[in-house]
C-alpha cells in the first residue's frame, strides 16, 4: 500500500458504531434516530444544541426534523432557547410543524410561538388539533409578562370525597411528569370558569395516610396562589420566598393552572438580563445576543443615547456659562473630570443597590423614606472620605490653598447631591411606571455631571477671591 491510499479513519463511538465526538452533520451523514438520541445525550448543553442546529441549511433542517420521534422533538425544541426553535419551525410544513409543537408543555409551546411571526402563528395554530390549539390559544392570550403566560393548564387534581385510596390510583393513571410539582391540588367539581382551589396535599401525605381516609381530612386550605396578571417576576419571587415546587394560578377563585418551580430559574435570568440592559441605557434585545442583528442593536440603543447626549449638552452649557471663572482660575479645569466622575460613581453605586432591593422586593415605595435617610447618611461618611482625598490631592498638585479648598467641599457636597438625587430617582420612577433600572448608570451619571459643575463653581465663587463679587 502506498503512502498516497493511506486514510486515516475516525474513531468510533461506542454507541453502535457511531462516530466519536458525534455533532448534527454526523447525525445527518448517519440519519438514524438512534443517532439523534445519541447526539442530545452527549450534548447537554442547550446553547451548543442551537448554535449547531443553526449552521445546518433549510434542506439540513428539514432532514434533521424527520429524524425527530415525539421524545426526541420535545426534548430539542425544549431545550434551546425559543428563537432558535422557531428557526426549525419556519423551514417545515405548518402541518410538521404542528406535529413538533403538540410534543411540547403547553407554555414550552407558548414561549416558542411567541418568537413566531403572527401570520405563521395564525398558520401553526390552525394546524394543530382543536384541542391542543384551544389549551395554547389560551396561554398566547395571556400578557407574555404574566405569570399565567408561564403556567400550566394542565393540572392534576383530586376532589376532596375521594379516599386517599382513590387519589392514588388516580394520579397513578396521569404522566409522571405531574409528580413534579411536589403536591396534588384538590379541587371541587368542574364549574363554570373552572374548578374551585380548596386545598392541596403532598404526596408524602398520600402515601402515609390510611387508604380509607377521605382526602379532605389530610389536605391543608392555606394555600399560597397567585393571580394569572400578576407579573411573572413577581410570581417566581412569591414561589421562591415560600420555598414552593409550584405555585397554582389562581383567577377569581378558579385554578387555571400551575407555575412550576423549574420556571422560576428561567424568569429570574430574564428579568435580571432585562435589568442589566437598561442599567446600561438601552432596551432588552427580545432574541439571544448572537441572533440579533446590528440594525436591531441599533433600534435597542440609539433611542437612549439621543437621550443621553442631549442631556449631556447641559455639561457644556455649564462649563460655557463659568466661562470666565475659568478663564481667571485656571485650575479649576484640572479637576472637573475628577469631580463629575466621583459624583457619577457614587450615583451608580447607589441606584445599582437600591434597584435590585426593589427588584427582590426588599424596598418598596412606602420605604422611600428610610432609603433616603440611609444613603444620605452613608453618603455624608463618603463625603467627608472623599472631600479628605480631593483636598490632598489638590495640595500636591500645587494649585494653591483656594483651589485645594474648592476641590475639598465641592467634592463633598456632589456627593452627598449624587446620594440624595440616586436614593430619590429610581422611587420616582417607578411611582410614574417606568422601569427604575433606567434611572441608573448613564442618566444618573449625566445628571450628577451638570448639577455637579454647577455646585462646584458656585462653592468656587464662595473661597476663591479672584472670583469674589
Amino acid at each position: 500500500m502506498t503512502r498516497s491510499t493511506l486514510r486515516t479513519l475516525p474513531p468510533r463511538h461506542p454507541h453502535h458504531g457511531l462516530p466519536a465526538d458525534l455533532d448534527l452533520h454526523d447525525v445527518l451523514d448517519v440519519g438514524t434516530r438512534r443517532a439523534v438520541e445519541v447526539w442530545l445525550e452527549e450534548t447537554p448543553d442547550p446553547r451548543v444544541r442551537a448554535d449547531e442546529v443553526a449552521d445546518l441549511s433549510d434542506a439540513q433542517v428539514r432532514a434533521l426534523v424527520d429524524l425527530l420521534d415525539p421524545t426526541t422533538g420535545a426534548e430539542l425544541l425544549g431545550s434551546v432557547d425559543p428563537h432558535a426553535a422557531a428557526e426549525v419551525l419556519q423551514v417545515v410544513p405548518a402541518a410538521v410543524a404542528a406535529g413538533l409543537v403538540g410534543s411540547l408543555d403547553p407554555d414550552e409551546a407558548v414561549e416558542v410561538l411567541r418568537a413566531l411571526p403572527d401570520d405563521e402563528r395564525a398558520a401553526l395554530l390552525a394546524a394543530m388539533p382543536l384541542t391542543r390549539s384551544a389549551v395554547v390559544r389560551g396561554l398566547l392570550a395571556w400578557p407574555a409578562e404574566s405569570a399565567a403566560a408561564r403556567m400550566n393548564p394542565e393540572v392534576v387534581t383530586v376532589r376532596p370525597t375521594m379516599t386517599v385510596r382513590e387519589a392514588v390510583e388516580a394520579l397513578r393513571a396521569q404522566p409522571e411528569s405531574t409528580a413534579d410539582v411536589g403536591e396534588v391540588y384538590v379541587t371541587s367539581d368542574p364549574v363554570a370558569g373552572g374548578p374551585a382551589l380548596l386545598g392541596a396535599v403532598t404526596f408524602r401525605d398520600l402515601v402515609l395516610a390510611a387508604p380509607d381516609v377521605l382526602v379532605a381530612e389530610v389536605m391543608r386550605d392555606d394555600v399560597v396562589t397567585v393571580d394569572p396578571t400578576a407579573d411573572r417576576e413577581d410570581a417566581a419571587r412569591l414561589l421562591r420566598d415560600h420555598r414552593l415546587s409550584a405555585l397554582p394560578v389562581v383567577d377569581d377563585g378558579h385554578l387555571v393552572g400551575v407555575l412550576a418551580g423549574d420556571d422560576v430559574a428561567d424568569i429570574v435570568e430574564a428579568e435580571t438580563t432585562e435589568d442589566a440592559v437598561r442599567q446600561g441605557g438601552a432596551q432588552p434585545l427580545e432574541v439571544p445576543y448572537l441572533r440579533a442583528s446590528p440594525l436591531l442593536l441599533w433600534r435597542k440603543r440609539i433611542v437612549w443615547m439621543l437621550v443621553l447626549f442631549i442631556t449631556a449638552t447641559i455639561t457644556s452649557s455649564v462649563l460655557q456659562y463659568y466661562e470666565d471663572e475659568l478663564d481667571t482660575v485656571v485650575a479649576l479645569m484640572f479637576f472637573v473630570p475628577l469631580l463629575i466622575g466621583a459624583g457619577g460613581n457614587a450615583g451608580t453605586q447607589i441606584t445599582a443597590t437600591v434597584i435590585r432591593a426593589m427588584a427582590t422586593g426588599e424596598v418598596r415605595l412606602r420605604d422611600a423614606g428610610r432609603v433616603v435617610r440611609k444613603e444620605v447618611t452613608t453618603g455624608v461618611m463618603v463625603a467627608v472620605t472623599i472631600a479628605a482625598a480631593g483636598l490632598l490631592r489638590a495640595l500636591t498638585s500645587g494649585v494653591g490653598g483656594e483651589v485645594a479648598l474648592t476641590v475639598a467641599v465641592a467634592a463633598g457636597a456632589i456627593i452627598v447631591w449624587s446620594s440624595l438625587i440616586a436614593s430619590v430617582l429610581p422611587l420616582v420612577l417607578s411611582k410614574v411606571g417606568v422601569d427604575p433600572a433606567v434611572g441608573s448608570g448613564p442618566l444618573i451619571t449625566t445628571v450628577v455631571d451638570g448639577t455637579g459643575l454647577v455646585i462646584y463653581f458656585t462653592v468656587a465663587r464662595l473661597f476663591i477671591s479672584a472670583l469674589g463679587a
